[in-house]
C-alpha cells in the first residue's frame, strides 16, 4: 500500500483508456456484417469451454500488469500506455471501415463454463472481431513487462505464461479466428516498437508534462505564492 498510494497520479492515466472502451460498445452495438476470417485451421480448432477461465482473466490481468509496470518502472509504463492508445485507435478505425464476425457454436449444457460463456456470448456481439483487442493487449503487457528495468522475472515468466494461454482462449471458445489474433499481435508488436524507438523521449515528455500539471498540491503552492 506504501507503493501504491504515492503512484495513484500516474496509474489514474489509465483513465482516458477507460473511456476509450466506451467507442467499442458502440461499434459492437450498431453494426453487423457477415464477413468472416475463419480458415481451415480456425475449422480445425475444437470448441473447449474450459478455456472460458484464462479468457476472463484478462480482465483483471489487465490492471494488474500495468499496476506492477507502473510500480517498476515509469518510462515503460508510460510507453505502453501510449503504445495501447494507439493500438486501439488503429483498432477502431479498422471495425469501422472492416467489420468481420465470428460463427459462434450452439452451447449445450448448464455446467458452470457453458453458462459463463453464455454470459459472455449475450454481453459480446460477435462483431468486430478483427484484430483481437484481447490478444492485442496480451501481446503488449508480454512485451512491457520484460522491457520493464528491474523485474522480477519469476513474475515475467508468470505473466507471459498466462497471456499465451489467454491468447489461446480466443479461438478455443470461438470469440475470434486466428487471423484476429495474428493482427492483434502485429499491431502490438508495430505501436510498442515505435513507443520505444521513434517517440522515446516524445513519449516520456509528453507523460511527464500530464503528470506534473495534474499535481494538484503544486499547483495550490503556486497560486498562493501568486497571492
Amino acid at each position: 500500500m506504501k507503493k501504491i498510494l504515492p503512484n495513484v497520479r500516474a496509474m489514474s492515466f489509465m483513465i482516458p483508456i477507460l473511456l476509450m472502451d466506451s467507442i467499442y460498445g458502440i461499434l459492437n452495438a450498431y453494426t453487423n456484417t457477415n464477413r468472416n476470417l475463419i480458415t481451415a485451421l480456425d475449422r480445425a480448432i475444437p470448441f473447449v469451454k474450459e478455456f472460458i477461465i484464462p479468457y476472463v482473466m484478462w480482465y483483471p490481468m489487465v490492471p494488474l500488469v500495468f499496476l506492477y509496470i507502473c510500480l517498476k518502472d515509469k518510462e515503460t509504463y508510460c510507453r505502453m500506455l501510449i503504445s495501447l492508445a494507439a493500438s486501439l485507435i488503429i483498432s477502431y478505425i479498422t471495425f469501422f471501415f472492416f467489420q468481420t464476425t465470428v460463427p459462434r457454436p450452439e452451447l449445450v449444457g448448464n455446467d458452470v463454463f457453458t453458462n459463463i460463456i453464455r454470459v459472455l456470448y449475450s454481453a459480446d456481439r460477435p462483431i468486430n472481431c478483427f484484430p483481437s483487442i484481447h490478444v492485442m493487449t496480451c501481446f503488449l503487457m508480454i512485451e512491457g513487462v520484460w522491457f520493464t528495468k528491474g523485474k522480477n522475472t519469476k513474475f515475467a515468466v508468470i505473466t507471459t505464461i498466462v497471456n499465451v494461454i489467454i491468447i489461446l482462449s480466443t479461438v478455443f471458445i470461438k470469440q475470434h479466428v486466428v487471423l484476429d489474433g495474428v493482427f492483434g499481435i502485429a499491431i502490438a508488436f508495430v505501436t510498442f516498437v515505435v513507443a520505444n524507438i521513434f517517440v522515446k523521449n516524445q513519449a516520456i515528455e509528453f507523460c511527464r508534462k500530464v503528470y506534473m500539471l495534474t499535481d494538484i498540491s503544486k499547483r495550490i503552492n503556486i497560486d498562493k505564492k501568486a497571492m
